[in-house]
């Protein structure tokens, strides 16, 4: 469902890829875009997450910096190489006009076998039409025993908009 502003004129862009929901954001559409962006980022598909970014998106991830969509392709392509049975879940921290802030765990195992818990906290600033012109994320990794794990796959929809445990 769309928020109260419509879907931006068709005269005014040629954004085919325009993602609804647009800003400014209630919070019914910013729990939806985060849903959104869990959903996209667990399918480990570097093109599919890219599209919801704009063109020349801007992004700081931990200690790296990335501009335009080709950048954010080959930095995921690397990541979920490395990052093996990446499962994720964002929640909804706060949110205002045209940003939302968020918070996240998910959990991998390396190469070597050994899983990770990864915590973090994004920033998140979008265009007109949905797409995300800018991200800030802040991460932190723990490393788990696999009898530790609790994320298993993408979120069942019965379980969408729920909390996550701090340990």
């Amino acid at each position: 469902m769309e928020n109260a502003r419509s879907r931006p004129d068709a005269e005014e862009t040629a954004v085919p890829e325009a993602r609804p929901p647009y800003p400014p954001f209630t919070l019914e559409t910013a729990r939806q875009k985060v849903q959104a962006a869990e959903d996209a980022w667990n399918t480990r598909d570097p093109h599919r997450v890219a599209l919801a970014y704009t063109e020349d998106s801007v992004w700081r991830n931990r200690d790296r910096f990335l501009t335009g969509r080709a950048e954010i392709v080959a930095f995921l392509t690397e990541k979920w190489r490395r990052e093996l049975d990446y499962a994720l879940r964002k929640s909804l921290w706060s949110f205002h006009e045209d940003r939302i802030a968020v918070r996240f765990q998910y959990e991998c195992r390396d190469t070597d076998g050994q899983w990770w818990r990864s915590y973090g906290n994004e920033l998140w600033e979008f265009d007109a039409y949905g797409l995300m012109r800018r991200r800030e994320a802040s991460i932190n990794d723990v490393a788990i025993e696999e009898s530790d794990r609790r994320l298993f796959g993408p979120r069942p929809a019965a379980e969408h908009g729920t909390g996550i445990p701090l340990r």
